[in-house]
């Protein structure tokens, strides 16, 4: 098997040395392969051929491997799934904690079975980044707190006996000490923070972020301190793609002397924006991300790649979110769903890294795996930019050319076949934003007065509200802070400068700081109702707006720092003024958000914004000023001067020449280098907490986020006789298109739940229940999660909802009440499906939730491949109706009982009998695709695999 990187096949001939910095190191020169076929492959191929060599160990990657990638050209139409091993693997906190928590199972299994739990590490380098967990609790002005004094006419205020020792008052809230009262969604003040008045928003959400997650915080620590090739970056960096960008991305390993390409997956599925910097990754679920974790390799589909060819030059008041959201249309006209896409052409040279980046940011957006740019002389630049160290550089340079992976977009010459070419002009970009409810659903800036009237007017759907005509003028008055406010249809109540996908960029960044600037010197400002906020990507951008002198202007107009992390663009917008909900909800109003994100999902930013736009930031603090989104800016004044003079958007807009010099003078190297010290100290918030040292987790059984998974309790050291399934019951029998959204607890958690039931019984009131994302730790949490989807369509049942009947005795109950009434009677369980079934993202719980409540095995007419993968990974056997055949065309009910039969000396692809207690039979094929899931599934599971793997050393 091949380790740290050396192939043990025949391609360890194709190693040779090259000399960098005065160092001879190696590398896998793929140009000895002396093919013609090499220098025609897209340069994203080129990624996937040379990992493929390097590995190259005849068990999980075979030389046919390497020949079916060098054969892209011809395989391209022929699904041909080949296997792939990142160099590394990314995560974020959601999608981290059980990823550490499986882990920490692991040792507790080795160590019982009599192994070192000390061999329980990731084997590929993994970074876990801290930046899901923190909201916009507070923004913009402090809790309207007074001291505690007397009133006016006597006595103490209202409330005070309660808190006799002292404190102080919020207007709003009443008593409180000095300190926090949490959670915050607990208080009807929607500014309630620090008992002490005119404290930083940043310093308070952070804390309140702290106060809320500690506990996960503790574990996530214990993880850092334990785990060996483990990077966890504390709370408060940044956010994990833009750090990924800025700090974690190698571009070029250096392994013990080996060069080879930096790659990774992700446990997000935005983890494509490093793409702009010439390495290839992309989003996956949590149980691949483990695999890669363990040294194992992904399988995918060889993919088509389409090449996007950039020309012309960006007009000077065009951005690049500009660029991206008419590139985001495009692509999804185009059609590249589970394709590469690949920059090229002249224009791409007239493009920065961060430009790039935001381009590759939206991948998911436009649905392609990847949007890759190769790496080429900007790329270098951007690596010296942002403090990287010079011999780093000069590897990556090296190696780049070398193995001509290094792209001259000038010349045509070095332009690889593709599957199919799209072409953009970058000249003909203009302003625009995308919305009200889907990314690619572009809108010039300036149709979009008439097309908000549009969707006003519009049936209901993505781009329609079917507000009635007599309605639309409906206004409605409010107080806020003693002034009378009016909102109405398209009002903007959530402006939010935020997200990777801009706040990396500091030509955007710095564009906004320029126009907050100018409209604040016009005497423009913004509604103080509307909930203004900034939340950068990572310290650098706090950095570069403090010392270009914008900072002083966008606090002015609002938008303050509030943290680093997602924040509104998952969905961490945290609550409205309570006089804003209130008048939104009484007048039934499509009230707006504007934010700088990547996706505008209805429901998503927030429950009470209908409509919601995606914008440059430049275009947040524009539309925030105009206070509406009914807006025609050539026509229509932003407002006026002190003097009455009007002000037009085009007044305050700067230009990219007038952004660039600031950036020229202020984003520098050293910038770079302070801030990402600070991550190896830490923060004072993460030093200070106690995590334990120990070398296994102690897990506390009173824990409602963190707890043990049940996955390796009666494992053993022997590997098992291959078991077929006798007499199983159906749990679901479900339809065509069941995706991963169905089955994998997301969103929050609904009171009548199984799981609100189980928080309730460990003594949690429903505001303190959180979601299932933070609750990812906690396997009783998420197995009552499973399938709790309110949209799922059940045949047993026929209407949509989260329930199942329990076919002995009749009854219709919660999905996850069925299977447990099954578990006691040892009842086992397998599902029936559909077409697609497991379509959608990548998620790990959707293979851990069926196999927690029991499931042992599914028969669907087809899958998603990465769900069956995940299936596989973890036990479950997948089946599949013959071609032709379904549940219906064979006559299943669901209601009988089934027997499979699976061979002792199983093949991939092979058939198995599967019998019905009523006497009928049928076949069906067993998806294990290779060797290497069948080894899987023969363990248990691939996490089962990895334990016995430790225990044979």
């Amino acid at each position: 098997m091949a380790t740290d990187g050396a192939a043990t096949c025949v391609f360890s001939r194709l190693k040779e040395s090259i000399r960098v910095a005065d160092e001879d190191l190696q590398y896998f020169n793929l140009l000895a392969l002396n093919d013609y076929r090499y220098d025609r492959l897209p340069f994203s191929i080129r990624v996937l051929l040379e990992s493929a060599v390097r590995n190259c160990d005849n068990f999980h990657i075979k030389e046919k491997d390497v020949e079916n990638i060098l054969n892209w050209k011809e395989n391209q139409d022929k699904s041909v799934e080949v296997p792939f091993k990142p160099s590394r693997v990314i995560l974020q906190d959601f999608t981290g904690v059980p990823a550490v928590v499986d882990f920490a199972a692991m040792r507790d299994a080795v160590k019982r079975l009599g192994g070192d739990p000390q061999t329980i590490n990731p084997v590929c380098p993994a970074d876990l980044v801290i930046d899901h967990s923190v909201q916009v609790d507070v923004s913009r002005r402090p809790c309207p707190i007074v001291p505690r004094t007397p009133n006016p006419g006597g006595g103490v205020p209202k409330g005070s006996e309660s808190h006799p020792k002292g404190g102080s008052v919020c207007n709003v809230c009443g008593p409180i000490e000095s300190g926090f009262r949490l959670p915050l969604q607990d208080q009807t003040c929607p500014f309630h923070h620090i008992a002490t008045d005119g404290s930083d928003a940043l310093q308070k959400n952070q804390e309140i972020e702290f106060q809320r997650n500690k506990e996960r915080f503790l574990f996530l620590k214990w993880g850092a301190k334990a785990l060996q090739n483990m990077l966890i970056v504390p709370p408060g960096s940044g956010i994990v793609h833009q750090v990924n960008l800025e700090y974690l991305g190698r571009v070029v390993f250096n392994k013990n002397g080996l060069l080879y390409p930096d790659s990774l997956v992700g446990t997000d599925s935005h983890t494509t924006m490093i793409n702009g910097l010439g390495i290839v990754g992309w989003g996956v679920g949590g149980i691949e991300a483990e695999a890669v974790m363990l040294n194992q390799s992904i399988s995918m589909v060889l993919p088509k790649v389409v090449g996007y060819k950039l020309t012309g030059m960006m007009d000077s008041l065009a951005t690049s979110t500009d660029v991206v959201l008419t590139i985001t249309k495009h692509l999804r006209q185009v059609g590249v769903v589970g394709k590469f896409v690949e920059f090229f052409g002249p224009g791409v040279a007239q493009l920065s890294i961060a430009d790039r980046a935001t381009i590759a940011n939206m991948c998911p957006e436009y649905g392609a795996t990847v949007g890759f740019f190769p790496v080429d002389q900007n790329s270098i630049a951007y690596l010296r930019q942002t403090g990287r160290d010079e011999t780093q550089i000069a590897c990556i340079e090296a190696y780049c050319k070398a193995n001509h992976m290094f792209r001259d977009f000038n010349n045509s010459d070095q332009d690889p076949v593709f599957s199919e070419v799209v072409e953009l002009d970058l000249s003909t970009v203009r302003s625009c934003i995308s919305g009200p409810k889907r990314p690619h659903d572009k809108v010039l800036v300036t149709d979009m007065k008439v097309d908000f009237q549009s969707c006003l007017d519009n049936k209901v759907g993505f781009k329609g509200f079917h507000i009635p005509k007599e309605q639309q003028s409906t206004t409605v008055p409010f107080q806020f802070d003693g002034t009378e406010y009016t909102l109405t249809h398209g009002s903007v109540v959530i402006a939010a400068v935020t997200s990777c996908t801009n706040t990396s960029n500091p030509s955007v960044m710095l564009g906004a700081g320029l126009l907050a600037k100018k409209a604040v010197e016009a005497g423009l400002t913004v509604e103080p109702y509307i909930k203004t906020s900034l939340s950068p990507g990572s310290g650098v951008v706090t950095y570069y707006l403090q010392e270009s002198g914008v900072i002083p202007y966008l606090d002015k107009l609002g938008f303050d720092i509030v943290g680093y992390g997602c924040m509104t663009c998952i969905g961490n917008s945290g609550p409205l003024p309570e006089e804003v909900s209130q008048a939104i909800e009484k007048g039934e109003l499509v009230a707006c958000g504007v934010l700088s994100g990547n996706r505008n999902f209805e429901g998503r930013i927030h429950p009470l914004t209908r409509a919601n736009y995606l914008a440059s930031p430049l275009l947040v603090i524009a539309y925030a000023l105009a206070g509406t989104v009914s807006i025609d800016f050539e026509t229509q004044p932003l407002g006026k001067t002190p003097e009455g003079k009007e002000v037009f958007l085009r007044d305050i807009w700067p230009s990219r020449s007038e952004i660039h010099e600031v950036e020229r003078q202020y984003v520098i190297p050293a910038m770079f280098k302070e801030v990402y010290a600070k991550i190896a100290k830490g923060n004072e918030r993460w030093n200070s907490l106690d995590a334990p040292e120990s070398m296994l987790y102690p897990w506390d059984s009173k824990s409602t986020y963190i707890q043990s998974p049940p996955f390796f309790e009666t494992m053993e050291k022997e590997i098992p006789p291959i078991m077929g399934v006798k007499d199983a019951s159906v749990l679901l029998n479900l339809g065509d298109s069941v995706t991963t959204d169905h089955i994998s607890p997301a969103g929050s958690i609904a009171r009548n739940s199984p799981a609100a039931r189980y928080l309730a019984s460990r003594g949690l009131t429903p505001r303190e229940f959180n979601s299932y994302g933070s609750r990812r730790g906690n396997d009783a949490v998420m197995a009552r999660g499973t399938f709790a989807n309110i949209r799922l369509v059940n045949k047993f049942v026929g209407k949509a909802g989260p329930k199942t009947v329990h076919l002995p005795s009749g009854e219709t109950m919660d999905i996850f009440d069925a299977a447990e009434r099954y578990r006691r009677d040892k009842q086992t369980l397998i599902i029936l499906a559909g077409k697609d079934y497991g379509s959608g993202s990548s998620r790990d719980w959707a293979a851990k939730g069926p196999w927690m409540q029991g499931v042992r095995a599914v028969i669907a007419e087809s899958y998603e491949r990465i769900h069956r993968s995940n299936l596989v990974g973890m036990g479950i056997i997948p089946l599949q109706f013959l071609p032709g055949q379904n549940a219906d065309s064979l006559g299943l009910t669901g209601k009988e009982k089934y027997s499979i039969e699976v061979p002792e000396d199983l093949q991939p692809g092979q058939k198995a009998t599967v019998k019905t207690s009523d006497g009928r039979a049928f076949e069906a094929i067993i998806r294990f695709d290779t060797d290497v899931e069948l080894t899987y599934f023969r363990h248990g599971g691939i996490l089962n695999y990895m334990i016995r793997q430790k225990l044979a050393v």
